[in-house]
């Protein structure tokens, strides 16, 4: 080919580019067309996560980091409508009673041993029936028997149809655990806890404590050309500005949720090659609260004292100063984003003078009260500090109490404490996100988000109960509605806030966020350009 020509071709191609670009097009090429493979992302997480055991631990740095460990059998779009996971396919009887589940095939644990029907067996009627707050309640009251039909089918035939069933499977509600490594020990004591073993796309390489823990590509996934990353960092950065320069430096790649300074996010999401969603939290639509230790007796097992406490918060000045503006008020246990919400209940404005008028008739006499903080950073230790004072101005003698994330779980689970803060997940519906959190059948010791205060009242259990088999969507409206009205008027938690969480990223990231719980298990999907 001559120079001549050469020259002529090349400015062609030119033109053409030029006109594709005009046009909106980018010009074509092998490698804009060719799947992204490879690469590291340096991600956030904060705090550092207590375990890594998904089955036995569900903090939300936990969730987050193990979520790309372990696997479910299905996973959730945003609207939370069930995707394959680890089970291809699944039928419903027409009688609503029998889920048959087809697993898929050539799936292995990451030391190499096969996954199969025993696992998901034992994971569902052994292992998460003694440990889980979420499917416990679930199983129990729900399922007359989960079991085996071949090596890739597992049958669960319920006692009665049960509408959320269908959404029980996040992998954070029901993860599936290795029946080799965990069958006849002590789960909590099980050496692997340290070492967790899944059937997910990413394997733990080193947790290196204080600093960060690093994922690599589980070369042997079960879903073919996924993952198309080559490692994750999670890094450990305790200080919020600290994690916001690393962003603005290039060291990080994304900040997930609550990792940053609320009064950072408008800013970092401004820098060029940054972008933000508030997606991926579908299924969890967060609820922030006190809970109220019932337990202890005292002034705090008085409902007219807890209904001082609420009327003495200014939840207000908590979204729009404290949370930056990032979320909305919650006006009982179900989020407004949940179904079956209602907003017939009790209202509760920031009302000094009412507040004190109930704390009075409820006979509190200066007893001292401590808030046991929540471990999460900055912005959770300004809220602290905002109530306190809340407190204070309708004469509540109250301190904080700091702790650090194990120190918090400890004390959350084993009911050492007057007032915790806590943020829990709906999960789709009251049935399994919701109901957990108050019947009585779940204060459990051992786990803090199952029904920590200890709240016990039996018409609650009869309405969540009822609820959850109703047989149609206006029936459970119904029921929902009249417990919402019961929980408003008895505050065995004082709600906060309906919480959002930006993710802030790299635009080129791709497809990070494309299921109901995000970043939790996006990194499957996920590709760096």
């Amino acid at each position: 080919m001559t120079s001549t020509i050469r020259r002529r071709l090349a400015r062609t191609t030119a033109i053409c580019a030029l006109g594709l670009a005009a046009l909106g097009f980018a010009p074509l090429s092998v490698s804009a067309q060719a799947p992204k493979t490879g690469g590291t992302v340096h991600v956030v997480v904060q705090p550092e996560p207590p375990m890594l055991m998904q089955g036995l631990n569900q903090n939300g740095p936990t969730n987050m980091v193990a979520g790309n460990i372990y696997e479910s059998l299905l996973r959730y779009d945003e609207k939370l409508q069930p995707q394959p996971s680890l089970a291809k396919s699944w039928e419903i009887s027409p009688d609503a009673k029998v889920y048959t589940f087809k697993l898929q095939e050539g799936v292995k644990w990451h030391d190499g041993k096969p996954f199969t029907a025993d696992d998901v067996v034992f994971s569902l009627d052994k292992f998460h029936r003694e440990v889980h707050p979420r499917w416990r309640p679930v199983v129990s009251a729900q399922v007359e028997k989960i079991e085996k039909v071949d090596d890739l089918t597992v049958r669960i035939t319920l006692k009665q149809p049960f509408g959320p069933m269908i959404t029980t499977q996040e992998v954070a509600s029901a993860p599936m655990i290795p029946k080799h490594i965990y069958d006849g020990t002590d789960y909590r004591a099980n050496p692997a806890n340290n070492t967790p073993i899944g059937t997910g796309p990413f394997k733990l390489k080193e947790w290196k404590k204080g600093a960060y823990i690093h994922l690599v590509k589980n070369e042997d996934y079960w879903a073919k050309g996924k993952p198309a990353l080559d490692e994750i960092y999670w890094q450990i950065i305790p200080d919020a500005a600290a994690r916001a320069v690393a962003y603005e430096t290039g060291k990080v790649d994304v900040l997930t949720g609550g990792s940053v300074d609320v009064y950072d996010v408008q800013r970092l999401a401004k820098l060029p090659n940054s972008c933000m969603t508030t997606k991926g939290w579908e299924m969890f639509a967060p609820h922030a609260w006190l809970t109220v230790n019932i337990a202890k007796g005292g002034p705090l097992a008085n409902k007219q004292f807890r209904q001082g406490l609420m009327y003495a918060i200014d939840r207000e000045f908590g979204k729009d100063v404290v949370w930056d503006g990032l979320g909305k008020l919650p006006t009982g246990p179900i989020s407004s984003k949940t179904k079956f919400y209602s907003a017939d209940v009790p209202k509760y404005t920031y009302d000094v003078a009412k507040a004190k008028e109930l704390i009075k008739a409820s006979g509190y006499k200066g007893e001292p009260l401590k808030i046991l903080a929540l471990p999460y950073g900055e912005v959770w230790s300004r809220w602290a500090e905002s109530i306190k004072q809340n407190f204070a101005d309708a004469g509540v003698n109250v301190s904080i109490e700091t702790t650090d994330v194990p120190g918090w779980t400890q004390k959350a689970s084993n009911g050492d404490f007057d007032l915790t803060f806590n943020f829990l997940y709906q999960l789709g519906d009251p049935a399994i996100g919701v109901a957990r959190n108050y019947i009585s059948t779940n204060i459990v010791k051992g786990n803090p988000f199952g029904n920590q205060g200890a709240y016990v009242n039996p018409e609650v259990d009869k309405l969540f109960a009822d609820a959850a088999v109703a047989p149609n969507d206006a029936a459970r409206q119904e029921l929902y509605t009249k417990v919402q009205q019961v929980l408003a008027e008895d505050l065995p938690v004082l709600w906060l806030l309906e919480m959002e969480f930006p993710t802030i990223y790299r635009c080129n990231i791709k497809n990070l966020v494309t299921t109901a719980i995000g970043v939790n298990d996006g990194f499957r999907d996920a590709t760096k350009d």
